[in-house]
């Protein structure tokens, strides 16, 4: 498929595009946009300081595999909230995320982005399709992350699959962790994600959760900077899927497979829940 290209000099304000995403509230399509942005972004240090600090990631020299992710939120949304745009943001869950690290993630001033959605495919609950986001360096391709999203109340032709939620295997504990009440609001802060089911019990419960739920990428970070002694510098894949939300306050465990080029990795909470299973492997 021929994609539309269109170059920014910067992404919209977030402030504009929550505007725009609080004014959309129904699906207006089925079919999604052939275009795509690009944006050339810079790294802002004292934003990538507040991440390590937040998600537990050292500062050796390299951006933290899940932090282009943060570098690209705001262009994400601009694509998300867009006229064109089939499907509303708000409403939209997140049940899978890969990271592709490439090469090694040093040295980096910036990376020009490109950000675009394909793969719309029928689902139990409505329909998903793929967020993806590239990120290039001077040399080419050092980057990518899928992000697939379910669009509830979907109506799309062709067969309705939902994968099982296969139990997985019990792990070794790695480590565990506290989710605290305001960690969605601080992570909010880092990030620019302030979807209401985040920031408090109170906006939570609009969008009918009984208290805020933790950001799912701020528990994929967790995740990887336990376990960045179990992977390389790069040439790897790095992806979860997103099982029940963490409902906060909560304590985490993060259980997982030994160090080696190929592991499995599970993250449970109170009382059993079962909250994100994940894998990595080389490229």
């Amino acid at each position: 498929m021929s994609r539309s290209w269109h170059d920014l000099q910067s992404p919209a304000t977030r402030a504009s595009l929550y505007l725009r995403a609080a004014s959309k509230r129904g699906i207006s399509g089925d079919r999604l946009p052939d275009d795509g942005l690009r944006c050339f972004i810079p790294v802002q240090p004292g934003n990538l300081a507040a991440y390590r600090r937040l998600c537990h990631f050292t500062d050796d020299g390299r951006l933290p595999g899940t932090y282009p992710h943060i570098m690209a939120f705001t262009l994400q949304l601009q694509l998300m909230t867009a006229p064109g745009f089939p499907f509303p943001l708000l409403g939209l869950v997140h049940l899978h995320n890969r990271i592709e690290v490439l090469r090694p993630l040093g040295g980096i001033e910036g990376l020009r982005f490109a950000v675009y959605a394909h793969n719309l495919q029928a689902h139990a609950k409505g329909g998903t399709f793929d967020l993806v986001t590239e990120a290039n360096d001077g040399i080419g391709l050092l980057w990518r992350e899928t992000s697939r999203m379910l669009v509830r109340g979907l109506k799309l032709e062709g067969e309705a699959g939902e994968p099982a939620d296969v139990e997985p295997e019990p792990l070794p504990e790695a480590t565990r962790w506290y989710a605290d009440s305001d960690i969605g609001r601080r992570y909010a802060k880092v990030c620019g994600d302030y979807n209401p089911i985040h920031l408090s019990a109170a906006s939570a419960r609009l969008f009918g959760f009984p208290t805020a739920i933790a950001h799912g990428m701020w528990s994929k970070a967790m995740a990887l900077a336990a376990l960045r002694g179990h992977l390389p510098h790069s040439g790897y894949a790095f992806e979860v899927d997103f099982r029940k939300p963490v409902r906060l306050p909560s304590e985490m465990v993060l259980s997982a497979s030994e160090a080696g080029p190929v592991g499995a990795l599970r993250l449970d909470g109170h009382a059993g829940v079962l909250h994100m299973v994940g894998r990595w492997a080389p490229l």
